[in-house]
């Protein structure tokens, strides 16, 4: 372990007292593995992890810890996505954190940071830890950090980023105090400055964002290099299972800063009174006579800043003063929330807006959605699906809409190319954003069969810029030999990748 050679160092430098040794075998502090996790639960996977490959004789307050830690993994509704029952089935309790002390034949649990070889913690945990007070700080436990581990990143996005980047933002830095610290045996690199070039940062995440990259451009010096494992995306909309009609709207956005107000200009002047206008021809009154359900607008909004944003506007503008609408964010409390979700499903209010981390914390199961709003894309391309099949869908199965009126809009720039890879397929991407004839894209993944006439789910999607078209295709026992017609050209399944595009 790290501390074994320090130990046999003092060994050999007691024995022999007259011999001139030069040992340069540790830094400043004794912590060397720094792991970032999002959840108490996850700190326990990793230590059965650890301990199965360690197999320590004894655990030392090991009893303390599950009795912190751990909780019911199974105590998890059964209709929750496999995702959400893996982050946050037991203790998903995110302010934690932990030192494991090592010794030839156990481990030590809740050892103090200074007396520990690997520290589990959660962002927010270490930021406290680190102290708030600008006189009272110590982060020197930091310092001679050689290997951080960042897992599930993706759900620490869905947190509060800033706490991942302020505890990077102070590793490997000169300690303030000595802390015990033999100089003489620091090796050269700590005393020189140089071990953020030699330390290891590792980041697992189901998908790749923005923060992630900054992340991987400040963090990772290492004079070995840095490597980005990355994949290729069919597209979520692939996935559906739901005849849907899918509108990608490109508006221009100069820069990432001026992003949200381009955004934000965009849906109050494109998108905004073309809703208010749908929701007047057909209010109420008239669904009534008609025998209809009430038309209910889900506005999905990822950042709360322009959740905040739009909903004072619908509050306060004049083109929004007759429309009724709920709001549900991460902040909403639970009385609130139950409030919005009954009127948005009643008809009592025909708008409501949702934040994506609302959704990533509680997976709430809305009803009454007839239309779908994207303000911005998702991060995590699961919420795509399952708010736009999974809410639409629902609403079909009630008789509350007919499948070919069931439709989606997203709004995207070109500073939103990674989610919208995720969404539409890593071969479209470039396609919807870089193309000059139109800025409105219509996705149809519905397909029909030309003998049985059964709509069912495509298995390539075809978009248009503005138009739209009629694809059928005909069941086959060799799914290879499946014939694709549309009124632009035929091709078998090898070929209706590359004549499907943007025809």
């Amino acid at each position: 372990m790290f501390s074994n050679r320090v130990v046999k160092n003092n060994a050999r430098k007691a024995k022999d007292k007259t011999e001139d040794l030069e040992l340069r075998d540790q830094g400043f502090t004794r912590p060397k593995v720094l792991f970032l996790l999002p959840t108490r639960q996850s700190c326990v996977k990793v230590l059965d992890a650890i301990v199965a490959f360690y197999k320590p004789e004894q655990q030392e307050n090991r009893a303390r810890f599950q009795e912190s830690y751990s909780g019911d993994v199974h105590d998890m509704p059964s209709h929750k996505p496999p995702d959400f029952q893996d982050l946050f089935g037991g203790n998903d309790d995110d302010l934690f954190r932990i030192g494991l002390k090592f010794t030839r034949k156990s481990i030590k649990l809740f050892a103090r940071f200074y007396n520990s070889d690997i520290i589990l913690a959660s962002p927010l945990g270490l930021r406290m830890a680190m102290g708030a007070d600008a006189m009272k700080k110590d982060f020197d436990f930091l310092s001679s950090i050689e290997v951080v581990i960042i897992d599930q990143a993706d759900a620490l996005l869905m947190q509060k980023w800033e706490n991942v980047e302020y505890v990077l933002d102070h590793l490997n830095q000169q300690p303030k105090e000595a802390h015990g610290c033999d100089f003489s045996r620091v090796r050269e690199w700590y005393l020189d400055g140089n071990a953020p070039y030699l330390r290891q940062t590792i980041v697992f995440s189901a998908f790749n964002q923005p923060d992630l990259n900054v992340v991987f451009q400040r963090h990772m010096k290492n004079v070995a290099g840095r490597a980005k494992l990355t994949q290729t995306h069919n597209g979520a909309l692939l996935e559906l299972g739901l005849q849907l009609k899918q509108t990608f709207s490109r508006f221009v956005s100069p820069q990432p800063a001026l992003d949200p107000d381009a955004r934000f200009t965009y849906f109050t002047t494109a998108v905004l009174p073309v809703l208010v206008s749908s929701l007047k021809r057909s209010g109420s009154t008239a669904a009534a006579v008609a025998g209809r359900p009430p038309q209910g607008i889900l506005i999905f909004i990822p950042s709360y800043f322009d959740f905040v944003r739009v909903r004072n506007y619908f509050s306060t503008s004049s083109l929004t003063q007759n429309v009724s609408f709920g709001s549900i964010s991460e902040y909403t409390v639970v009385r609130d929330v139950a409030r919005a979700r009954s009127h948005f499903f009643t008809g009592r209010q025909s708008i409501l807006l949702y934040t994506e981390r609302a959704h990533h914390f509680w997976r709430f199961n809305l009803r009454g959605v007839t239309t779908v709003v994207m303000y911005g894309l998702p991060e995590n391309p699961l919420f795509y699906r399952e708010i736009v099949s999974g809410f639409l869908a629902a609403s079909v199965r009630e008789g509350r809409l007919e499948p070919a009126q069931a439709s989606v809009r997203s709004l995207f720039s070109k500073w939103d190319a990674l989610q919208l890879e995720r969404v539409v397929g890593s071969g479209r991407v470039a396609s919807l954003l870089h193309e000059k004839a139109g800025d409105t894209f219509d996705f149809r993944n519905t397909w029909q069969c030309t003998q049985c006439r059964q709509w069912t789910g495509a298995i390539v999607a075809t978009f248009f810029t503005v138009r739209s078209d009629t694809v059928t295709w005909t069941h086959a026992p060799d799914a290879e030999r499946r014939e694709y017609q549309s009124s632009a050209h035929t091709a078998t399944a090898a070929t209706a990748r590359a004549a499907a595009v943007l025809t």
